[in-house]
């Protein structure tokens, strides 16, 4: 009776537990327990951001659980679907969205709302990944020209919100299958020469006013230190302020004065920096290189060309937005709506970032059971 007993409890404990890859839910789990002691500090210790973040969190844990256990051949299935309805909901966004802050990207549902550019930070990668995967015997020039042009109507969708930070991460999350698809060194290398004798004709006519002040308060942040330069300073300034050891949780001084503009979404890592210094910070990007190493790792051991791929660019993605999101609260990049994974508040963000780690889960876990057959 003892050994039924264990063999039926290890039954339960695989049934819930297998589909989890062990190192990137342990990450996960630390981060999001640091969030809600930022988010409750953020918020003024009000409990109302932190209630609805814990809501998606807990349906983001449930999704992972789910979507791991699927195949990623079978995922693939739905990458074009996906990506439809990510457009239409994009061009919906336009004729139909709520405008925040000057910005229009956000879709009423009633009960709630959603950003349909994080749809399009999986399946912009989903598509490509299917599509390379789908000619991975026979890709010719033109394969790279179609996926170009599949990268370029979203972002075009989500510049003209605007939105340029999401719409060069989002593009970047195309261009990195593009990469890992095989594209010459020498075509990278062109486009690269291109970009950089393009820049005055997109500084010119392709940003708007106040993208162009963000760059300039960038190279100088005192020339305007009440309005284009005031958020730079502020985060600078409380990050800075934190020292070593950080002033401790709901210490922060920036932060308790309202001076951290932002301080529960795109600005939350000057409060972290502040209440709980260099070495949270240290914690914190320790998390996040774990997640990416293990996301590299789980991509060079897929069984697949579409495993690979979107292995490799969600993990990419995951990097560049926490990458991009502690550059501009530190200084060193220009202001952009861009979250911090798993650590801001915002329901559309925490799932779409949940569904990359359920991805990613999931063809760790094909890996693993083809291994064993």
């Amino acid at each position: 009776m003892e050994q039924e007993n264990k063999t039926f409890l290890q039954r339960i404990s695989h049934f819930l537990f297998d589909p989890f890859d062990k190192q990137i839910l342990f990450c996960v789990l630390v981060i999001y327990i640091m969030s809600l002691f930022l988010l409750y500090s953020a918020d003024g210790q009000d409990f109302h951001q932190l209630t609805r973040k814990t809501v998606y969190t807990v349906l983001g844990f449930i999704m992972i659980w789910g979507v791991a256990k699927i195949r990623p051949q079978f995922l693939a299935n739905f990458a074009l679907p996906a990506y439809v309805v990510g457009v239409f909901l994009l061009i919906l966004v336009h004729l139909f969205g709520i405008t925040v802050n000057g910005s229009t990207r956000w879709i009423s549902l009633g009960i709630t709302r959603i950003q349909p550019s994080e749809i399009m930070k999986i399946a912009l990668p989903m598509l490509l990944a299917w599509y390379f995967h789908r000619y991975e015997n026979n890709i010719r020039w033109h394969h790279y020209l179609y996926a170009t042009l599949m990268i370029l109507i979203p972002v075009g969708l989500i510049l003209k919100q605007p939105d340029l930070g999401t719409a060069a991460l989002i593009m970047a999350s195309g261009l990195f299958i593009i990469f890992f698809a095989g594209l010459p060194w020498k075509v990278i290398f062109s486009f690269i020469f291109l970009a950089i004798i393009s820049l005055p004709l997109f500084w010119r006519y392709g940003m708007h006013d106040y993208q162009r002040r963000r760059v300039l308060t960038l190279l100088d942040p005192e020339q305007d230190k009440l309005g284009a330069g005031y958020h730079i300073l502020q985060s600078m300034t409380a990050i800075g302020s934190g020292g070593f050891w950080g002033k401790g949780w709901l210490n922060g001084t920036q932060n308790n004065l309202n001076y951290i503009p932002e301080s529960t979404t795109d600005f939350i890592f000057a409060v972290f920096g502040e209440e709980f210094g260099f070495i949270g910070n240290c914690l914190l990007l320790l998390m996040y290189a774990l997640i990416i190493a293990r996301g590299l790792r789980i991509a060079a051991k897929a069984n697949t060309l579409y495993g690979q791929l979107i292995a490799a660019s969600l993990t990419m993605t995951l990097f560049c937005y926490a990458f991009v999101n502690m550059g501009m609260v530190s200084g060193i990049l220009p202001v952009v709506g861009v979250p911090l994974p798993l650590v801001s508040y915002g329901g559309t963000a925490t799932l779409s970032v949940m569904l990359m780690i359920a991805i990613l889960m999931g063809i760790a876990n094909d890996s693993s059971d083809k291994n064993r057959s």
